[in-house]
């Protein structure tokens, strides 16, 4: 699965749990939160001022590995 600024959060953070780290390390505490449900990646970094193409590109570099195992 190739992750897009387009998904909702909820989406990668179901199918991949682990992640949920790489958006905590990028400023996205809230995974958890209830705004994670219906906001996607880009609504969500915007939000909190990260750079959101900084963030997939992390996000898609840790689900890759993930998949290799």
């Amino acid at each position: 699965m190739t992750i897009t600024k387009d998904m909702s959060i909820m989406t990668v953070v179901e199918k991949y749990p682990q992640a949920a780290v790489v958006f905590m390390q990028h400023g996205m505490g809230c995974v958890g939160c209830a705004a994670a449900h219906f906001e996607n990646i880009e609504e969500g970094a915007m939000a909190h001022g990260i750079d959101v193409d900084s963030l997939i590109t992390d996000l898609n570099n840790f689900v890759s590995n993930i998949d290799e195992q």
